[in-house]
């Protein structure tokens, strides 16, 4: 039990830690003797077999007294113990909240100092020009500025005050460090006002002071110090990217553009370094080589490197900012303005690029070893690099300009072909496979080869007939030519661009010519023959053109990719549609010229006789022209058919008119003879194909071959002068001449038309049958 002295301690709230910790102890010893004694009552009670049923009562006695004991004791430590431990935690956070409350008293009164004694060494260093100096002891203001702010708890209305005054000395030391570098680095440019052009930018210069502070023995120049401290305030890439804005208009974007221009540099004592532009009047080239433009890039950027750009700002170059920030832009304009025109336009001077390769190289590593280029790979070295590719490219897009030219040029202007023209390829190399090809092999045709079979093809198999062809087709079919003579020996990305551009000339001669020319086309005879045979022409080439290079091309070409078979139909559609639709302009305008007889009726009166014999006439004055147009430009058997297509128009036309009259006088029948005479004789003159007049005969003859109608018509002009019994004997019982062109019906309604209704004219048409 615990004694009176305890419990009074204990009441009146003075228990010790040390009380506690002895009390702790003796009950954990009380603790461990009973737990001894249960232990060895229950061996006893359990492995011994001895009665212990007293012993066991007063043990159960004794353990209830000491739990009685652990509660008191620990409600004494819950009631009394913690409500001590509570209160002095409290105490403890006043007095640690009071301590915050100084400390952080005493820290912002710190940081003012700190602004205070920045802002007067601030002062100190902007009127001494140590610009480096005034920009750290601004930056410390700004530290103290910004760690005064960082307090939530401060809430000194000297604060806005501040931070105003920061900004106003920000502005105060900007203001002079432009003022400074505008007394540096001086540009001299020419006026908006002036016109742009070569004259504008001789104007150009620009003068680099590094200029000294007055202190020191070796004072640091002062352009290096302005440098600096702009670096400190972060305006220093502001300031160098309107630098570089303004280098690149007027100084290097010129350099590369114009080949007449170069930059004279000089040193004047006390006035610094000069970089002028100017003209070199011996330079008549139109576009500087590579090598001009990277002397002269170099000088101006070795200059600035060495006046200007030679210190480094947080450990990073200078001249790597300002690399980075010309280097896309200047590489673009050389490589646009440069070196794409110095990429060869034949394959033979691609050798000789890789001086161009090797400059451009030599170029760059001067650049990284002033650090204006950071990394290996650029875009202008892999341009230069990559010349197999810009070769074709720039090969392709000057193909495709001059084809284009070709076809929007005018058509009228003819060559001769005949059937032993030959289209001569240029030298081709051995073939890469087992193909053999004749090196004078043509497109017209080839030699004649020795086989089993003893019967051969005649020379003239494949060869086209004699024409005349726009002399533009014939210089795109050379343009083609040379072309894919291009591609043989190049490398498979060029050879399968070259290829396909050739391919490309003929589509869009395809697409071209019948809509840009489709008036013209429409409107004269002369140009819709003319571009029939241009078609045949390339349709007749395009079946052996593959053919012709296939084995010296690389893979895929030479495995059956290189054709233009494929080509052929629909450049024969093309040729045959224009042609065709302007037979159909001719027709109806023969069919128009008819329409003004008057339907060939009541030819006794003589205006409807001048009107027949009008339209008559203009219709052979037409054929006669058109034959004058197509003479000597169509090949014969193209001649022919269209002259005969148009005349067999013409009497099909006339035939059908006096078909369907129904009284036909005899001096009507008269006129009608006298008008389809004349067509029987002046129609055959139209067949005048050739020059040659004793070859002209020939055709003539063959008349009926291209004209339809021709027997059916000379038929018809007998029948008009024709008595009842000629009529009959023609007609043979069915058998006869008249038979093979009108059927019994259209013989009834001839004869009742031109013969009275007689017994004779009955008995005549019982034997029509």
């Amino acid at each position: 039990m615990s004694s009176f002295v305890t419990e009074v301690l204990a009441i009146s709230g003075k228990l010790e830690k040390e009380d506690l910790s002895s009390k702790v102890s003796k009950m954990s010893r009380k603790v461990e003797d009973t737990k001894e004694e249960v232990c060895d009552m229950i061996n006893k009670g359990y492995a011994d077999f001895l009665p212990s049923l007293q012993g066991s009562e007063e043990l159960m006695v004794q353990v209830e007294e000491i739990s009685k004991e652990i509660d008191a004791l620990k409600n004494c430590i819950e009631s009394e113990v913690q409500q001590n431990i509570h209160l002095a935690v409290a105490e403890y956070a006043k007095l640690k909240e009071q301590l915050e409350k100084n400390t952080c008293i005493i820290t912002m009164l710190r940081h003012l100092k700190e602004f205070h004694m920045a802002m007067e060494g601030f002062n100190k260093a902007l009127l001494n020009k140590s610009y480096v100096d005034a920009a750290n002891h601004l930056e410390q203001a700004r530290a103290s500025v910004d760690s005064l702010k960082r307090w939530k708890t401060s809430q000194l209305p000297l604060l806005s005050a501040l931070s105003s005054e920061l900004t106003v000395q920000r502005e105060n030391l900007i203001y002079h460090l432009g003022d400074e570098w505008k007394r540096l680095v001086i540009w001299r440019l020419p006026s908006s006002k002036d016109p742009a052009g070569l004259n504008s930018l001789l104007k150009v210069e620009l003068n680099l002071r590094k200029g000294f502070n007055d202190g020191g023995a070796k004072p640091p120049p002062l352009l290096c110090c302005v440098l600096q401290a702009l670096a400190i305030q972060g305006d220093l890439q502001h300031k160098i990217k309107l630098f570089s804005q303004v280098l690149l208009k007027n100084m290097l974007k010129p350099l590369v553009v114009y080949s007449s221009l170069s930059v004279r540099v000089s040193e004047q004592q006390g006035e610094g370094n000069f970089l002028a532009l100017q003209c070199v009047e011996e330079s008549q080239e139109e576009r500087s080589t590579p090598s001009q433009v990277y002397t002269k890039l170099l000088l101006v950027l070795q200059t600035l490197h060495s006046h200007l750009l030679d210190v480094s700002i947080g450990g990073k170059p200078l001249s790597a900012i300002l690399g980075e920030l010309i280097w896309e832009e200047l590489s673009q304009c050389i490589i646009h303005e440069c070196l794409l025109y110095s990429i060869p336009t034949n394959s033979s001077q691609l050798e000789k690029y890789n001086k161009v390769i090797k400059e451009t190289e030599e170029f760059e590593k001067a650049l990284k070893e002033m650090h204006y280029l950071q990394g290996d790979s650029t875009d202008l070295l892999k341009y230069a690099r990559d010349v197999n590719c810009h070769f074709a490219s720039k090969k392709c897009k000057d193909v495709i300009v001059a084809a284009r030219k070709l076809m929007t040029s005018k058509m009228h202007n003819t060559v001769k072909i005949t059937p032993d023209t030959k289209l001569r390829l240029p030298k081709l190399p051995a073939p890469r496979s087992g193909m053999q090809l004749e090196r004078g092999e043509t497109a017209g045709h080839t030699e004649q080869v020795t086989m089993e079979n003893p019967k051969q093809l005649s020379v003239w198999s494949l060869c086209l007939p004699a024409c005349r062809i726009s002399e533009s087709v014939q210089q795109l079919m050379e343009l083609a030519l040379n072309t894919l003579c291009e591609a043989v020996g190049s490398s498979t990305q060029s050879a399968l661009q070259l290829f396909f551009t050739v391919r490309n000339i003929f589509q869009l001669f395809h697409d071209v010519v019948p809509t840009y020319h489709k008036e013209n086309l429409l409107k004269f005879p002369h140009l819709a023959a003319i571009q029939h045979n241009n078609c045949m022409y390339l349709a007749h080439h395009l079946l052996t053109l593959g053919h012709q290079f296939r084995a010296q091309l690389p893979q895929p070409l030479s495995e059956g990719v290189a054709t233009f078979v494929d080509m052929v139909p629909g450049f024969r559609k093309l040729g045959a549609q224009c042609f065709l639709a302007q037979l159909n302009v001719q027709r109806a305008e023969l069919l128009e010229r008819l329409s003004t007889a008057h339907n060939f009726c009541n030819l006794d009166d003589e205006d409807n006789y001048i009107a027949a014999s009008k339209a008559v006439r203009q219709v052979i004055h037409q054929l006669k022209q058109l034959g004058t147009v197509w003479q000597d430009v169509l090949p014969v058997g193209i001649y022919c058919k269209a002259m005969g297509n148009l005349l067999n128009t013409a009497i099909t036309e006339i035939i059908a008119k006096i078909m369907m009259l129904e009284d036909i006088s005899s001096e009507d029948g008269e006129h009608l003879h006298t008008l389809c005479q004349t067509i029987i004789e002046e129609g055959p003159l139209v067949f005048i194909p050739l020059t040659e007049e004793k070859k002209n005969k020939k055709y003539q003859e063959e008349v009926p071959l291209y004209v339809k109608k021709w027997s059916t018509f000379k038929e018809l002009v007998i029948v008009l002068r024709a008595n009842l019994q000629e009529i009959v004997d023609r007609w043979a019982d069915g058998k006869g001449p008249l038979a093979l062109e009108f059927s019994s019906s259209e013989v009834k309604n001839l004869i009742r038309a031109l013969f009275q209704n007689t017994e004779r004219r009955a008995g005549a048409l019982t034997k029509i049958k």
